[in-house]
């Protein structure tokens, strides 16, 4: 490491680590199995340990995937693995081939929830999240309006607190759950924070605390139909009402190099620290020909841009926690952010 950056606040930063690919990197084989590179170590774990080893700002975290079925053995190396970096570890909990929006899928997607609790509760995690509240990029599915917009949000808490409830979180390590939405096109119903509000305000209404939180990520407020004042607006009424969440500094549309972003990732990181409810950064790549993403890429050809100007994606992601640390240290000496 030629130099050191330190990070001037105590808002933790860490990586999200899609730019590994999900297939190949994050995803698990049908034997539940973890990607390995050739001298045995986990992919995710090498990654973050090169991160770790090249960044001149030190990482705190790293925010992984966690699939329903994986090998258990593969889920303690991977914890262990990261946690042997001097890494914090949150999860974001993966469900999949259910709409979490119908009643009939109600227990597919309980039972995948609770799968992902268990294993925070099992590794003392604190901070989870999901992408629980609509099925992604489901074919022929049409935006929610109006009753069936009501009908969503409810099917959504009574999913999800059935499955707070059933995992019982109350007495576990888990003190947030943070739900994200997804751009549209992703999710054609819940793709804005004002949509998401609506589930996280009824869901903490019917658990009974706030658990549940919004993660603000740039990348989808940016592509969603907000622009950036009414994001600013809804990120200081958010955090108000005690339900602001994690911060992903991602870049819209192409989710690559955060120079890509066109200012979302600056004006929202800055509403998010005014509010002083901003606890948790994480920096977010994913890989131009991740063949997962593919779908994604029918949507909008420009998350197909490779952005890396002539780096390597590890670089990338560094010059990433690189560009949010002065951004965060920069909110200190402003006076907008506590250090």
């Amino acid at each position: 490491m030629a130099s050191s950056i330190p990070l001037n606040t105590n808002v933790e930063l860490g990586v999200v680590p899609t730019h590994i690919k999900f297939v190949g990197g994050l995803v698990p084989d049908e034997n539940g199995r973890l990607p390995r590179g050739d001298d045995g170590e986990l992919v995710v774990v090498a990654e973050m340990a090169k991160l770790t080893a090249a960044s001149p700002v030190k990482i705190q975290s790293a925010q992984v995937t966690a699939f329903p079925g994986v090998d258990a053995g593969d889920t303690d190396d991977l914890m262990k693995g990261l946690r042997a970096l001097d890494l914090e570890v949150h999860i974001i909990m993966m469900v999949g081939g259910a709409d979490p929006m119908n009643p009939a899928d109600e227990d597919a997607v309980v039972e995948m929830l609770v799968a992902g609790i268990e294993v925070a509760k099992k590794y003392g995690i604190t901070q989870i999240a999901s992408t629980s509240i609509e099925e992604w990029l489901k074919p022929g599915a049409t935006p929610k309006t109006g009753a069936d917009f009501d009908a969503a949000v409810a099917q959504n808490v009574k999913a999800h607190c059935r499955a707070a409830r059933e995992a019982d979180i109350a007495n576990s390590s888990v003190e947030t759950w943070h739900i994200e939405f997804l751009r549209k096109g992703e999710f054609q119903t819940f793709n804005s924070i004002a949509k998401c509000w609506e589930f996280v305000k009824a869901a903490n209404i019917e658990y009974g605390s706030k658990l549940f939180k919004i993660m603000v990520d740039a990348a989808h407020c940016g592509d969603s139909e907000l622009n950036i004042p009414e994001n600013e607006a809804l990120i200081a009424q958010v955090a108000e009402a005690g339900e602001m969440g994690m911060f992903h500094a991602s870049s819209k549309t192409t989710r690559g190099c955060l120079s890509t972003d066109d200012g979302w990732i600056g004006a929202l990181l800055a509403a998010a620290a005014k509010t002083g409810k901003l606890e948790y950064v994480f920096v977010e790549l994913f890989h131009h020909e991740d063949d997962a993403l593919q779908g994604l890429r029918d949507l909008d050809p420009g998350h197909g841009i490779d952005t890396r100007d002539g780096r390597t994606y590890t670089e990338t992601v560094i010059d990433g926690v690189v560009e949010v640390t002065h951004r965060l240290n920069n909110l200190v000496k402003r006076g907008i952010l506590k250090n």
